[in-house]
């Protein structure tokens, strides 16, 4: 091949591997002047993204009431509602909006929502539950600590 095909091939794999990083790891993100990192997102794809964030919580309230009452069946059918069953359909668009981080965070977040459903049906202990619980709150802080949310101009 001639040094142009080369030179064409190398361009190309530097253009795909930018827009994969751009995609995949950093998404569409600015500082914002608290801090934070701010996420970039169309109004419709930041309600989305509230929306589910306003469903953990109505799970972790029914959860918590739950363990108050001692109704482990209650706990593990709102700590399902939080699970991967609540993922939904996110659209490509929104996903490559969001950083590789928050991404991770939401993920290990349904993640840990389903664990706790099946344990709380399986072993009915509120002791490990509420553990459990405590350790699915710290990735709600994190993110609430390192993102926000903003309404791209674009």
């Amino acid at each position: 091949m001639s040094k142009k095909c080369w030179l064409i091939i190398v361009v190309l794999l530097l253009v795909i591997l930018g827009g994969a990083y751009k995609f995949l790891i950093q998404g569409s993100t600015t500082e914002s002047q608290d801090g934070r990192l701010a996420i970039q997102l169309t109004a419709g794809e930041r309600n989305l993204v509230l929306s589910e964030m306003r469903s953990f919580l109505a799970s972790v309230q029914q959860i918590t009431q739950g363990l108050a009452e001692n109704d482990m069946a209650r706990v593990a059918e709102y700590a399902k509602k939080g699970g991967k069953e609540a993922q939904g359909e996110v659209p490509g668009t929104l996903m490559g909006k969001l950083p590789m981080e928050f991404k991770k965070l939401g993920f290990d977040t349904h993640m840990k929502f389903d664990q706790l459903a099946l344990d709380a049906s399986a072993m009915g202990d509120s002791g490990q539950v509420l553990e459990q619980l405590s350790t699915l709150m710290q990735n709600c802080i994190a993110c609430h600590a390192s993102y926000r949310l903003e309404v791209s101009e674009k």
